[in-house]
């Protein structure tokens, strides 16, 4: 695959924080699309305080279940209308996170090699990963422990040892994307061809984007509905700092594979193709993505309340979710593919620093919404304003520490 087709650039950082030299023919819709599912991520995590169904705060740390491990803060504020901002972005964010990362990886691979791809990867996703873990994340959950009336960092690190395990919180998503780099390190090591015959799977439904859509949602379907079944869609698997959605994690597995396919087919043509049938449908593909997640809050409605059969009706919202989730994928890809075709000096920024953002956003997070408990104001000023006040100084400390050139190499 030639360079033409990635969507890279090079760690120049100009006097803006941002990346000042790309490459003559990158992806903006790509690189785009990706700082958008930051900006996401973040709003995701500034409203979750505000939720209805949001938990009481804690008695302490240690107690089960340990909620507070995804709601740091909870304010009494409380606003229905986030519960579908949240639902919408759950479904299919971090999917398409994996999606849009696995679609670089090959082409690293051949022009790296699998151990120089896999020390690269190793600086890039693991220093930041074990940094984020031991720094950003007890910092993040601090605002939680006096949450509980408690105060003292002498005593929240007694009760923070003492938990069993060691909350990364978002950091999560970067281990679990070393490992699958892992994964595909180890495939181009013992099957150096198996990118590029998996890229010729896929020109045919790459060509066709509803054929692509049923074979994803069929792959995805068949890795997420056995293990939604068999554990709770809900559970979290935890080894010290290592977390993950234990029932999504073949489903996100498969996501990275295919993004990893698309790829090795390249980024300028079939299903990403800038004028191709995917593009030309944005509309129809946008009314999809809200049909199918109406489709899928349906099913898990009925699920959660089901007085008989509940393992049927699990079965088939678990399917709506595989739905929604690639719907919303295709119309995100296909909204940016449309319309974010040229250069912007803001958006630009925005991508150079959209991985330090993600790494450094949720102590932002917690904080503010700590700071604004007592506050009375809306519910819905509350979100917004953690939100924006969040991606603005996670922006800008990003930017800053790029500054720094072994920071800039690593993020």
């Amino acid at each position: 695959m030639s360079m033409t087709q990635t969507a890279r650039f090079t760690p120049a950082v100009d006097d803006r924080g941002a990346s000042s030299k790309l490459e003559p023919h990158y992806n903006f819709s790509i690189g785009y699309l990706r700082a958008f599912v930051t900006v996401l991520v973040v709003a995701h995590h500034a409203v979750l305080a505000y939720l209805p169904f949001a938990p009481t705060p804690p008695e302490s740390l240690s107690v089960q279940p340990r909620w507070w491990q995804a709601f740091p803060v909870v304010d009494t504020q409380r606003w229905s209308g986030f519960t579908l901002f949240v639902g919408f972005n759950d479904i299919f964010f971090m999917s398409l996170m994996f999606f849009l990362s696995g679609l670089f990886v090959w082409q690293s691979l051949e022009r790296k090699g699998s151990g120089s791809f896999f020390r690269d990867r190793t600086l890039r996703l693991g220093l930041p990963f074990v940094l984020s873990a031991a720094l950003v994340a007890p910092l993040s959950y601090y605002p939680t422990y006096l949450q509980t009336g408690k105060r003292g960092f002498s005593s929240f690190w007694q009760e923070w040892f003492s938990l069993g395990s060691w909350p990364a919180g978002p950091a999560w998503f970067v281990w679990v994307l070393l490992a699958f780099d892992v994964v595909a390190a180890a495939l181009f090591m013992l099957a150096p061809r198996s990118g590029d015959l998996l890229g010729r799977l896929l020109s045919g439904a790459c060509r066709r984007p509803l054929v692509f859509f049923a074979f994803l949602v069929s792959l995805s379907a068949a890795a997420y509905i056995p293990m939604a079944l068999t554990f709770n869609p809900f559970m979290w698997t935890d080894l010290g700092p290592f977390f993950f959605q234990t029932s999504r994690s073949l489903h996100y597995l498969v996501y990275f594979l295919i993004g990893v396919g698309v790829g090795a087919y390249g980024l300028d043509r079939g299903l990403l193709a800038r004028d191709g049938m995917l593009t030309r449908h944005w509309l129809l593909w946008a009314i999809a993505a809200l049909t199918f997640f109406r489709v899928a809050t349906g099913g898990a409605i009925v699920a959660m309340t089901a007085k008989s059969s509940p393992t049927l009706w699990l079965a088939i919202a678990s399917f709506g979710f595989t739905l929604s989730c690639a719907a919303s994928s295709f119309a995100f890809l296909a909204l940016f593919l449309r319309f974010a075709r040229a250069p912007q000096l803001i958006f630009d920024s925005l991508r150079s620093n959209a991985y330090g953002i993600y790494l450094l956003h949720y102590a932002f997070v917690s904080w503010l919404q700590y700071a604004v408990l007592r506050a009375q104001w809306p519910p819905q000023a509350k979100g917004v304003t953690v939100f924006l006040c969040s991606l603005g100084l996670s922006w800008s400390a990003t930017a800053a520490l790029r500054r720094i050139p072994a920071i800039a190499r690593v993020i």
